[in-house]
Formats: structure tokens, C-alpha cells, sequence
């Protein structure tokens, strides 16, 4: 599906069902130098059990044209402006990563439109290392290596993911490529590192917000550990966490965790 968000055309994966917007719907965003099809196997269940899916390509990634954000902030406008874009009234979001700070945010910035959050591998501060921006910025390739390193707890997913004989190395790091190369005028792998590294809303966000929240943390997660969602945990009104078995990536490691985890807080 293809909707203009300020100008701009944006793509958003639905789930293989055509969008209706008097169904309930959940918006998914994805983390840095990623796309909507980080939530294949999320999307599609949520997708033919009575939600409106809109997994997006943040601008200027992937399938989708516009300036990429450069904060959190300016990434939370975009959700906003999506909403209003699909003539959604509210929506239930969910987050990874850097998506997780722009959930947040956008929970806190419109309480009347947000009806759940799930936070998917957040951390705050969410701090990147000074080799990793350096990289990113200046050797990209290089960067993407350790990423995929750092993000990955297991080499290959259980079989209810792509499939046996997936190596989830090879194929973050193909993802990752494809999405570099996605855009031509700007960094976006830099831009969104930055964006997180400077991020320093997530207190003052937290205490804003009235939604149901979900903490959805990987035991061995490497780039956002659990412990390090603690002070938005002890803020938080209305809150659950679930940990699962998984790295960063969570979403290929343990694909049924996350997707129990989301199935049994999202309630249409």
C-alpha cells in the first residue's frame, strides 16, 4: 500500500489484506537500516486476525521516498502524519530499536490517538558506541559487519522463521545493504544512529504517556540489553515485559515469542 505523507510517497505493508481504516490498527516501525519486512512474520498474523497492519518504510528507506528523520523527534512527526495520511483516528503501535524510541514518543506526543505500545529491543539512553557511528558514517560496510555481529545471539533461526538453512548473519546483512543503497543522497545507516545516540527524551516521554506499554526485551540482546530499559520500566504507569530467547534481532530469532507477546497485548 502507498500513501503521501507530507509530499512524499510512503509504503507501508499491510500484511497481504487490503487496508480498511474502520479496523482496529497497528502501525509497526522499524529500527535502523531495516524495513517493514523485519515483521513478516508479525504482520501477517495480526493481518488475518482483525487488525489493519501498516508496516512502514520510514522516508527515504526502502520503498518509500521523503527526507529520512534525523531524530526521534522528527520520526515521531512522520507516525503522526501517517495516521492522518490513512485517515486513522487511532492506532496501536510497535516499535524496534529505534522504532521503539519513536513508538514512545509518539505515545507521549498524542495520548488520545495511541492505544497500546509495544516497545521491541529499546534501551535509554539508547547510546551508540563512538567505532560504530565513526563506521557507519566512513565505512559502512564494516559497520554492517558488526552490527549483524552484535545483533545476532544464534547463526540460524528455528524452523518457524524463513526456514532451515536461514543464516540470519547473511541475510541482516543483505537487508542492511539493500537498504543503503536505497537511497543515494543521504547516510540513512548514519543518520539513524545519530538519532538515537542523541536522543534524550525518553524520561520525560515516559511520564507522558497513558497507553498500555509493552517491554518486549532479548536475554542476550548485545546492542539494547534488558537492563538497560530500566528507568523507563520503573516510570512507566501501565506496563508488562516479556524476555525471549533472542538477540537484538529478536524478530528472526524468536519469531513466536515476539509474535505471542504482540498477539496477547494487542486486543482489537
Amino acid at each position: 500500500m502507498e500513501v503521501t505523507v507530507n509530499g512524499a510517497r510512503t509504503f507501508c505493508y499491510t500484511g497481504g489484506k487490503p487496508f480498511d481504516a474502520a479496523k482496529p490498527t497497528v502501525v509497526f516501525i522499524h529500527g535502523v537500516l531495516n524495513d517493514h519486512s523485519v515483521w513478516a512474520l508479525q504482520t501477517r498474523y495480526l493481518a488475518n486476525h482483525g487488525w489493519n497492519v501498516l508496516a512502514v518504510d520510514l522516508p527515504g528507506h526502502a520503498k518509500s521516498g521523503g527526507e529520512p528523520p534525523a531524530s526521534v523527534e522528527e520520526a515521531s512527526a512522520f507516525v503522526l502524519a501517517l495516521l492522518d495520511a490513512a485517515k486513522v483516528e487511532k492506532a496501536a503501535l510497535v516499535g524496534h530499536s529505534f522504532g521503539s524510541l519513536v513508538a514512545l514518543e509518539t505515545a507521549a506526543r498524542a495520548p488520545d490517538r495511541i492505544t497500546q505500545a509495544a516497545l521491541v529491543g529499546i534501551a535509554y539512553p539508547m547510546k551508540v558506541s563512538p567505532a560504530l557511528l565513526d563506521n557507519a558514517r566512513d565505512q559502512p560496510e564494516k559497520a554492517i559487519a558488526m552490527v549483524n555481529v552484535f545483533s545476532h545471539s544464534m547463526l540460524a533461526p528455528p524452523p518457524s522463521s524463513l526456514g532451515p538453512g536461514t543464516w540470519l548473519y547473511g541475510g541482516g546483512r543483505a537487508l542492511m545493504r539493500r537498504v543503503l543503497a536505497s537511497n543515494r543522497k543521504v547516510n540513512v545507516f548514519h543518520r539513524g544512529f545519530v538519532a538515537c545516540d542523541t536522543y534524550a527524551g525518553g524520561e520525560a516521554a515516559i511520564e507522558k504517556v497513558r497507553c498500555p506499554l509493552l517491554f518486549v526485551l532479548g536475554k542476550s540482546d548485545a546492542m539494547t540489553p534488558p537492563k538497560a530499559a530500566q528507568s523507563l520500566q520503573q516510570k512507566a504507569r501501565d506496563a508488562r515485559t516479556v524476555l525471549v530467547e533472542a538477540g537484538h534481532q529478536m524478530m528472526e530469532e524468536a519469531p513466536d515469542a515476539v509474535l505471542f507477546a504482540l498477539r496477547d497485548f494487542l486486543k482489537p
